[in-house]
C-alpha cells in the first residue's frame, strides 16, 4: 500500500497509477490523515485474461458482403449526391 500527500499525488498521479495495474493500493492523505483509498478494478491488466471483444454484440452477427456494395442511385439521390455530381452542380 502507498500512503500519498494530496500535494504529491497531484504531482506525480502518472507515475503511482502504474502501481495500481500491478494491484498496488493508493491511500490519499490529507496532513498525513488518510482520507481516501484508490483501488484497481478487479479483471484490468491481470495477465493471462482474455481482451473484451470489440462492439457490443461481436460474435452475434455477420455482416454480409452486400454492405460493402454501392448504394443505388436513388438512395444517393437523397444525400444529395447524383451519379458523382451534386445537386448544385445539376442545377437542383
Amino acid at each position: 500500500m502507498i500512503m500519498l500527500n494530496i500535494h504529491e499525488a497531484k504531482t506525480q498521479l502518472s507515475r503511482y497509477l502504474r502501481g495500481l495495474k500491478r494491484g498496488q493500493r493508493i491511500v490519499l492523505c490529507r496532513r498525513n490523515v488518510p482520507i481516501a483509498e484508490i483501488v484497481p478494478i478487479e479483471g484490468q491488466g491481470e495477465p493471462g485474461k482474455k481482451p473484451r471483444p470489440i462492439g457490443l454484440a461481436a460474435g452475434e452477427f455477420s455482416v454480409p458482403a452486400s454492405f460493402f456494395e454501392p448504394l443505388p442511385e436513388e438512395i444517393l439521390a437523397g444525400f444529395g449526391e447524383i451519379s458523382g455530381t451534386t445537386q448544385t452542380e445539376t442545377g437542383a
